[in-house]
């Protein structure tokens, strides 16, 4: 007989009153009195409009060392879900089933106590955690080692910043040996280096067989650490299915209408940054300027991309990068390479090339897109705008890639050089 479900959700449904808060008595009194007021509607019901159901009639099931994905628009109801989850706020309809142990990291500042130190914290997340002290004090060292906490772990945590702070969350969600790990967004408060060695930790942590929720925008990552996923849209399990598959349809639905090497990217794209740019369309090419949804090995490729501007820029950053479902981001292109200066420009629509100069092994890759203002703004950012295959073939049908299995993304230009025989220690001396 199969182990039950390390998570079981049926009919799951989180309704917000809109504008309600936790307030005085006073104001309490207050609202009661305008609620009074307010006229009946003509079934006897009186009328609100102001509900809003996060969630709605949610389903599903997760099994003991299972790594799930979740993703979704911002707002969609990814968030809420594991909230409930972690127990941070009951549901208003349906009902959650756990079994094991669960830690969590959702947001900045979940958990922790301001007043506590660093020390004192990991302890008593431990605690929480039904650990006992000799079990926390074992990887103690390790928790503020992986964080990079150390000259600071006595300090309260009121006094980190929001990167010392997440670092430190993570930790301790990480390497205390729960059951079950539920992780959000959160990780993109660090830097690149630590969202590289969360990931890292991560598949650590699933090849302990332990169960893992991950909430991410990043769908390169999601795609990397988790065979399943949920596309959760407007409150409702849109798909629950293999993570290519579900990521593709959620693509197709909030991304970019790509035709051949083209893409025209909706006004609603899943997208980091504001309002003040807005990607409207990228394209892979030849250099005469052709479009290509299939690149010949070897073949010299462009990217064009086009972007409507609402603010002036000065010092801006045009990036694209190239990113493969295995190997994650594999080539990465700026404008500012080489010393070239930042890009000035009026607000309106602008468009630019540029030429790659790489070979991409055989494969399928998409490209990503970012507009950034130096030092640290980022105005517009999307993932996977256009998706295109490498093949193992040159133009001109000759040149393979030699090797069945093809390891790595790119094929760099090299020169080689054979160098004189002999013991290289007593040629020195």
């Amino acid at each position: 007989m199969s182990a039950p479900p390390a998570i079981r959700v049926q009919g799951l449904g989180k309704r917000y009153r809109l504008g309600a808060t936790t307030t005085t008595l006073a104001a309490t009194a207050t609202g009661l009195a305008r609620r009074l007021a307010r006229r009946p509607s003509q079934d006897g019901t009186r009328p609100d409009g102001r509900e809003f159901w996060a969630l709605r009639d949610v389903s599903l099931e997760i099994q003991p060392g299972e790594v799930v994905g979740i993703v979704g628009r911002n707002g969609a109801g990814k968030s809420t879900l594991l909230k409930i989850l972690s127990r941070i706020t009951p549901p208003s309809t349906g009902r959650v089933e756990m079994r094991g142990d669960v830690s969590s990291l959702l947001e900045v500042g979940t958990g922790f106590h301001p007043e506590l130190s660093g020390r004192e914290n990991v302890f008593l997340s431990g605690a929480i955690l039904g650990m006992s002290r000799r079990d926390v004090a074992a990887r103690f060292d390790d928790i503020v080692a992986f964080a990079g906490v150390e000259r600071f772990i006595d300090t309260p945590v009121k006094r980190y910043s929001s990167g010392m702070y997440v670092r430190l969350a993570f930790a301790v969600a990480a390497h205390l040996e729960t059951d079950i790990l539920l992780v959000d967004e959160v990780l993109a408060v660090g830097d690149d280096e630590f969202q590289r060695r969360c990931l890292g930790k991560m598949r650590d942590v699933v090849g302990q067989g332990r169960t893992v929720v991950f909430v991410s925008h990043n769908l390169a990552a999601v795609e990397r650490l988790c065979p399943r996923s949920l596309w959760i849209e407007g409150g409702h399990l849109e798909a629950d299915g293999a993570t290519g598959d579900v990521i593709a349809a959620y693509l197709r639905r909030v991304g970019s209408r790509q035709e051949g090497g083209v893409a025209v990217i909706a006004p609603d794209a899943e997208r980091i940054g504001g309002d003040d740019a807005r990607f409207v369309e990228a394209s892979l090419t030849d250099r005469s300027g052709t479009p290509l949804d299939q690149v010949a090995l070897g073949q010299p490729f462009s990217v064009e991309v086009a972007f409507d501007l609402r603010v002036p820029v000065e010092n801006g950053v045009l990036e694209v990068g190239i990113s493969s479902p295995e190997h994650g981001r594999v080539a990465t292109v700026q404008n500012i390479d080489g010393g070239r200066p930042g890009l000035v420009l009026d607000p309106g629509l602008h468009r630019f090339r540029v030429d790659v100069e790489t070979t991409l092994l055989p494969g399928e890759y998409s490209l990503d897109v970012a507009l950034h203002v130096l030092p640290s703004l980022t105005l517009d950012w999307i993932e996977r705008v256009l998706t295109f295959t490498a093949l193992n073939l040159a133009e001109e049908g000759e040149d393979r890639w030699p090797w069945a299995h093809v390891r790595g993304a790119l094929r760099p230009a090299s020169r080689w050089t054979q160098l004189p025989a002999g013991d290289r220690t007593a040629s020195r001396s």
